[in-house]
C-alpha cells in the first residue's frame, strides 16, 4: 500500500524547505519512488503541494487569525501540515472539512509531540467554523496590504506591480499566475506534423487544442496518463514546452546549415526546437555548466531523433572563441529570477533571493558580454529570460550597449520566423505577460553585431 497522499505532499513541502533543488525535481524524486501510486493519488498530491504553495501567503494570514502562536514561531513541518489543511478547507470544495481536519491531526501525531495534534485540531476547526465570516482586507481602501493577502503574493512583488500595472492590472496578473495552467507541448516536426500529433492525442486528454500563436504548439488538460507514459512522447513526437518558450526559438530564427550556440541550454527544450527549425542540418552546440542537465538534455535529444547537437559541460563565462569558434547565432536564455513562470513554479514566490534583481542583472550583462565575443560579424544574439521585470529586460540591453558599440538592436518584426507583432513594443523587444497573452512571462531582444 502506498503512503498517505497527504503525507507525501507534506514530505515534498518539507523537502523544499531544506533543499536547493527546484520543486519539480523534488516532486519527481519523492513521487517517483512510489511506483504503485494511482493516478488519482498523484493528482491529489499535485493539487495539495501546488495549492499550498500557490496560496501560502493567504493561508498564513488565515492561520494568524486563528493561532495563539505566531506563524513564524511554528515549526516548519507543523506549519506545512496546517497549510495543507487550510488549503483543503478554503480552496477544495470536494474535500469534507472534517476529512481535512482529521487527516491533518493524524499527520501531526506522526510528526510531533502529542500536544501539537491538539493545537492543529483547534486551529483548523476554528478556521473552518469562521470560514464564511472571515473579513479580508479591502483592496479599494488599502491595495498595498490587501492584494498580497487576497492573491497570495509577496508584498515586494505587489509593490512593484502596483506601480507598473495599477490595481486592476496587478489583480489580473496575480489571478493569471494563480490559475492552473494547461499543459503545453510542441510537435517535433522532424517526426510528425502538429495535425498528426493532434490525431495521436485524441482521447488521451481533455480540451486538446492548437495554440494561438506558436505554429507547432498544442495545449490540453488532464491527460489520462503521465506524459512520459504516452506512446507519442516515447516516440519523440513532442516536447513539453510552454507557448511563450516556443516563440523564443522563432525569434532566434535559426536556419538550416548555420552554426548556432545555445549558451545556457538547461534541459534542452529550446535546443530541441532550434534543431527542429534547422531541419536537423548544420551545427548546434548546447552548453551548460550543470552536468545533470546535460545528461538529461542528451537523453531528450536522442528521444527526438536529433543528430546535429553537440553538448558540452561548460560555463559561458569561462570560455573563449578558441574553444568553439564563432557562431552565426547565439541564444542566451540567461539565468534569471523566473518571475515569469510563477504560475508553473509557485515556490518561486517565496524564494527571498529572487528579490535581488540587480544581482541577476549584473550576471546577465556579464554573460551577454561573453556571448558577444563568440558571434560572427553580422551575426545575432538573442537574449531571453523568463521574467518581465525591467532590471532583467531592457535594463540589461541598455547596460550592455553602453560598452558594446559594435552591436545594434535588431527589431524582431524583421527578424522572427513568425509574426511577433502582438508581443513587440516600439523598440522591437518581445514581452509576453500571463494576464494578457495567457502564457508564461518572457522577454527577449535581438542584438546584431556590426563588426569585431
Amino acid at each position: 500500500m502506498p503512503v498517505s497522499s497527504r503525507q507525501t505532499a507534506l514530505n515534498i513541502l518539507n523537502a523544499l524547505e531544506k533543499s536547493r533543488h527546484h520543486l519539480d525535481r523534488i516532486f519527481s524524486d519523492i513521487t517517483g519512488k512510489e511506483t504503485d501510486l494511482p493516478k488519482r493519488d498523484r493528482d491529489f498530491i499535485n493539487s495539495l503541494v501546488y495549492g499550498a504553495l500557490r496560496w501560502r501567503n493567504q493561508l498564513d494570514w488565515i492561520l494568524s487569525r486563528h493561532s495563539a502562536i505566531r506563524v513564524e514561531k511554528i515549526d516548519p513541518c507543523i506549519l506545512n501540515i496546517l497549510r495543507i489543511g487550510l488549503f483543503q478547507i478554503f480552496h477544495l470544495d470536494r474535500i469534507p472539512e472534517s476529512a481535512a481536519v482529521n487527516t491533518s491531526v493524524e499527520m501531526a501525531k506522526k510528526n510531533a509531540p502529542p500536544w501539537v495534534a491538539g493545537f492543529v485540531n483547534a486551529v483548523l476547526r476554528n478556521a473552518a467554523r469562521n470560514k464564511t465570516s472571515l473579513v479580508y482586507p479591502d483592496v479599494q481602501k488599502d491595495p498595498k496590504n490587501a492584494v498580497p493577502i487576497l492573491t497570495s503574493f509577496p508584498g515586494w512583488l505587489i509593490d512593484r506591480w502596483l506601480i507598473r500595472f495599477g490595481v486592476e492590472g496587478t489583480l489580473n496578473l496575480c489571478n493569471a499566475c494563480n490559475s492552473i495552467p494547461e499543459l503545453a507541448i510542441r510537435a517535433n516536426t522532424l517526426k510528425a506534423s502538429r495535425k498528426h500529433l493532434l490525431a495521436e492525442l485524441e482521447g488521451e486528454a481533455e480540451d486538446v487544442r492548437i495554440t494561438r500563436y506558436a505554429p507547432d504548439g498544442i495545449s490540453f488538460h488532464h491527460p489520462l496518463k503521465p506524459i512520459h507514459d504516452m506512446d507519442s512522447f516515447k516516440s519523440g513526437l513532442f516536447q513539453v514546452q510552454d507557448e511563450a518558450a516556443q516563440l523564443i526559438s522563432f525569434a532566434l530564427a535559426p536556419l538550416p546549415g548555420e552554426k548556432i550556440l545555445d549558451a545556457c541550454a538547461g534541459l534542452g527544450g529550446k535546443t530541441g526546437h532550434i534543431a527542429q527549425l534547422m531541419k536537423n542540418k548544420g551545427q548546434l552546440i548546447a552548453l551548460d555548466k550543470d552536468s545533470s542537465k546535460i545528461f538529461r538534455l542528451n537523453h531528450e535529444i536522442k528521444r527526438l531523433g536529433i543528430e546535429i547537437v553537440v553538448s558540452r559541460i561548460d560555463d559561458l563565462g569561462q570560455i573563449g572563441s578558441k574553444a568553439y569558434g564563432k557562431f552565426d547565432r547565439i541564444l542566451l536564455d540567461a539565468p534569471c529570477s523566473g518571475i515569469g513562470v510563477i504560475r508553473r513554479n509557485p515556490d518561486i514566490k517565496w524564494d527571498a533571493s529572487r528579490q535581488n534583481l540587480l544581482r541577476y542583472n549584473a550576471n546577465q550583462v556579464r554573460l551577454l558580454g561573453h556571448a558577444s565575443q563568440l558571434v560572427k560579424p553580422f551575426g545575432k544574439i538573442l537574449y531571453a529570460v523568463c521574467s518581465f521585470e525591467p532590471e532583467e529586460n531592457e535594463m540589461v540591453i541598455h547596460e550592455f550597449l553602453k560598452t558594446h558599440g559594435n552591436f545594434d538592436i535588431c527589431n524582431l518584426s524583421d527578424q522572427a520566423l513568425i509574426n511577433m507583432t502582438p508581443f513587440l513594443d516600439e523598440k522591437g523587444f518581445f514581452r509576453s505577460l500571463p494576464h494578457v497573452h495567457h502564457m508564461d512571462g518572457f522577454f527577449c531582444a535581438c542584438l546584431q553585431k556590426k563588426h569585431d
